[in-house]
């Protein structure tokens, strides 16, 4: 073992692949160190200038606001240059029954007064005639009415109702690449990479590039995508696949332009329920992201893009569709020795609830965060990681699986065959016992600071799709007057907000036209 102090410092952390998993690390890394610049810490990332980026509509959680803002983004130049748009939520349409009037709304803001109080039984026991989300977030009504979640004259990253993004893939890399290279000091590598070269100890020691030499580095992140370079092609790392609880492999993609230039902007992400899997509509500024993912056991690729093309009417079918396939699981290990994996090169689920991009922040900071100053404590820092990002992934396996096993529909055999007993993880079981007589809620089942999915969200999916708790009465007596002034407040709040905010379409126009004001 070497004697503390002696081993090499770290100090050059090379990125491999652009993107928006890419960029986001090396700017959240960068940002991150700046200090340390000065005194020779470097960020480089090496890009293919041979890989082509399709375009297609993404969404993201509230937590790409604190994403960016920590990097130094201006949000109003983000919307200006990556067609971006506001989401806050999602309607999951067809998924209880399969009826045409079947749908549910999944909010960003947490239930009125979430810290005081479950307000689930409450509900439970008197509805008066709204859904779950309606009766404790105002945001299922905003999103109904077309409505922006905040006002230009909210400072950038501010809002009045919670926020995340839609923003088109294929622009938000350039973008983010020249943030990153103009503003926080990265350097940037247009080259292939053609192998690796490896130490004695198995650690990485530089890449073979065609374009630029050898470059050599301390620690590095695959960020290449499914084809894993780094993690799984040099260093060997297994690839563990879900596809026995989470059937869906294959993805259809297309832009679809709106009728009109004023036609009205979705504030949230719609998912709806087709017969061997879903199709998602974003919409962004300019256009719609429109893509089915499905089983390809259970659907041809040609009758699944004729549900597509269904979806997207009879007027657009000249438009190009773009076949994604996908690959369910994770790797076995994310960081090994000095390279960590960060995007699809670490793993990637149906894009259902938006996990994808949330992962790669999650794991930016932590890398960021926790940045080894020297080789000899990467090795406790990769195991925290790990740890860390491991139970992350469990967690959105068993919350992708949770939409499926809710359902009641059984025409098809993918509906049938996706909430088979046999085909749930044991803790989702488990936690279904439990919510059978307790609804979830803060700390009891989430152990984690920082949940993927809070105790909230469990509760818009669970009761948005008609599971049942039994509550009992006398347990609700204690918090009842509690729980009704929140009621009346969500619902006071609801009416004030429907009153105050502008539509969605209008109030991207004026980011356009005037900017927000800069914090």
């Amino acid at each position: 073992m070497q004697a503390l102090g002696t081993s090499e410092a770290v100090r050059n952390i090379v990125i491999v692949g652009g993107g928006t998993a890419g960029w986001l690390t090396a700017g959240v890394i960068a940002a991150r160190h700046q200090g340390r610049m000065k005194s020779g810490f470097t960020v480089t990332l090496i890009e293919s200038p041979d890989i082509r980026i399709v375009g297609v509509g993404e969404a993201t959680w509230p937590s790409m606001r604190l994403t960016l803002q920590r990097i130094g983004v201006s949000e109003t130049e983000f919307f200006r240059n990556c067609d971006a748009s506001f989401k806050q939520g999602a309607v999951f349409a067809r998924w209880v029954t399969g009826d045409d009037n079947d749908a549910y709304f999944h909010p960003l803001t947490l239930p009125q007064g979430f810290a005081d109080v479950n307000l689930v039984g409450h509900w439970i026991q008197d509805r008066q005639g709204l859904s779950y989300s309606a009766a404790v977030c105002p945001q299922e009504a905003l999103c109904a009415d077309g409505l922006a979640p905040k006002l230009i004259t909210t400072p950038e990253y501010q809002f009045v109702a919670n926020y995340a993004y839609h923003f088109d893939t294929g622009k938000m890399g350039p973008f983010l690449q020249k943030h990153c290279v103009e503003k926080l000091g990265v350097r940037h590598i247009r080259a292939n990479v053609l192998a690796a070269n490896l130490a004695e100890n198995g650690d990485i020691k530089s890449l073979v590039t065609r374009e630029a030499g050898v470059i050599p580095g301390d620690l590095f992140v695959d960020c290449t995508g499914f084809s894993a370079f780094l993690i799984g092609k040099t260093l060997g790392v297994g690839f563990k696949d879900c596809n026995d609880v989470l059937f869906c492999d294959t993805a259809l993609a297309v832009n679809v332009p709106y009728d009109t230039p004023d036609a009205a902007v979705a504030s949230h992400t719609i998912k709806t329920a087709q017969s061997a899997g879903w199709i998602w509509d974003i919409a962004l500024a300019t256009r719609r992201g429109i893509g089915h993912t499905y089983s390809s056991r259970h659907i041809s690729d040609e009758k699944a893009e004729q549900e597509l093309r269904a979806y997207i009417g009879p007027t657009r079918q000249d438009l190009k569709i773009h076949k994604i396939p996908i690959r369910a699981g994770y790797r076995e290990t994310f960081w090994k020795n000095n390279c960590v994996a960060v995007g699809l090169s670490a793993g990637f689920f149906e894009p259902l609830e938006s996990s994808s991009i949330v992962l790669i922040e999650l794991s930016a900071r932590l890398i960021a965060d926790k940045m080894p100053a020297r080789r000899e404590i990467m090795d406790v820092i990769a195991a925290q990681f790990n740890d860390a990002t491991h139970y992350r992934y469990l967690r959105i396996i068993d919350f992708l699986k949770l939409h499926y096993i809710l359902t009641k529909r059984t025409d098809t055999p993918f509906w049938r065959d996706i909430a088979a007993p046999e085909t749930i993880p044991g803790r989702l079981k488990d936690m279904m016992y439990l919510w059978k007589y307790r609804p979830p809620w803060i700390f009891d089942e989430f152990d984690r600071l920082e949940e993927v999915f809070p105790a909230a969200s469990y509760q818009y999916l669970l009761y948005g799709m008609g599971f049942v708790t039994e509550v009992d009465p006398m347990d609700l007596s204690v918090s009842e007057q509690v729980a009704a002034r929140h009621r009346n407040e969500n619902a006071d709040l609801t009416r004030r907000l429907r009153a105050q905010l502008p539509k969605n379409r209008d109030l991207l126009q004026k980011i356009r036209d005037y900017g927000m004001q800069a914090i």
